[in-house]
């Protein structure tokens, strides 16, 4: 006869709380797929003109169809993808130097990184304006680098994020074990293949974690665009163009336009994380602790 498992109260208990703690988050969720394909929503509730349920139309996303939206969809995709690629490879090059080789200043470094992490961009908003002002004036690097343009938006909002990017990759390359690195360096490998072909592969789940957390932050950025990109509507993200829909004067905000430019906006997150879950599952991975 087969013995019966017993029932475990206290994780049941548990899961009951996290949904309890999720249901607003999931609610919102619902509300925002909801109101996409709906003229009004009560609540949760999609009606018609007439107040009765029903009302469904894709009159919402008739935004498509403008090419405003494209350019803004193209810009904040640059944005995104070189600020998880700048992010990523300079992360990992400074953490495994961080990790992995002793030399003066090393720890003071670790600390210097900390504290510009605890700054907020806010604060830095002049002091970033007069150093793109200053590449502005630089020939060649004004074209891509300075005031009011995408390469000037993607070099600081990389800058803001290295010293995160840093420490999460130092972290990862202190877990894996030292007898790997040894075992390479031994058989004749050089720091630069030993990085590439031997460490490099060892934190893919650090990677695919920064590069979802880097491209989720440039794909959702507002504060550092909207103050640095103000040439209309060429020079739009999708935060920024969301942001121009609610600033009329003459018109009433359609929230359920604005739901749905919000959906449209969290699709590519959604396939950039589908791609990358299997590697952010293993992301507790095993391996000896190396010391700072």
């Amino acid at each position: 006869m087969k013995r019966k498992e017993p029932i475990h109260w206290g994780q049941i208990l548990i899961f009951i709380i996290m949904f309890i703690l999720s249901l607003p988050i999931l609610v919102g969720y619902l509300w925002l797929f909801i109101s996409t394909f709906s003229k009004v929503t009560y609540g949760l509730l999609p009606v018609d003109k007439n107040g009765n349920f029903g009302g469904f139309t894709l009159q919402n996303w008739t935004f498509l169809k403008e090419p405003a939206i494209w350019l803004a969809s193209w810009n904040t995709l640059l944005l995104a993808l070189f600020m998880a690629l700048g992010v990523v490879l300079i992360s990992s090059l400074a953490g495994y130097a961080l990790s992995r080789i002793k030399f003066t200043g090393r720890k003071e470094f670790l600390s210097l990184t900390l504290v510009l992490h605890a700054f907020p961009s806010v604060t830095l908003l002049i002091a970033i304006y007069f150093v793109l002002k200053f590449f502005a004036k630089i020939p060649i690097l004004d074209l891509f680098m300075g005031y009011n343009t995408i390469g000037g938006v993607v070099f600081v909002s990389l800058a803001m994020q290295l010293p995160l990017g840093v420490w999460l990759m130092k972290g990862f390359f202190d877990n894996v074990s030292w007898d790997v690195e040894r075992a390479a360096l031994i058989d004749g490998c050089s720091r630069y293949r030993t990085f590439w072909s031997v460490m490099f592969p060892q934190v893919r789940p650090g990677i695919a974690a920064l590069s979802i957390f880097s491209f989720m932050t440039g794909w959702s950025s507002f504060i550092i665009p909207y103050t640095f990109l103000s040439g209309g509507a060429g020079h739009e993200v999708i935060s920024t163009y969301l942001n121009g829909l609610m600033q009329s004067d003459t018109v009433s905000i359609n929230y359920n336009v604005l739901a749905a430019v919000g959906l449209f906006q969290l699709i590519p997150i959604l396939i950039f994380y589908f791609f990358n879950q299997n590697y952010l599952m293993k992301i507790f991975s095993g391996g000896s602790h190396g010391g700072v």
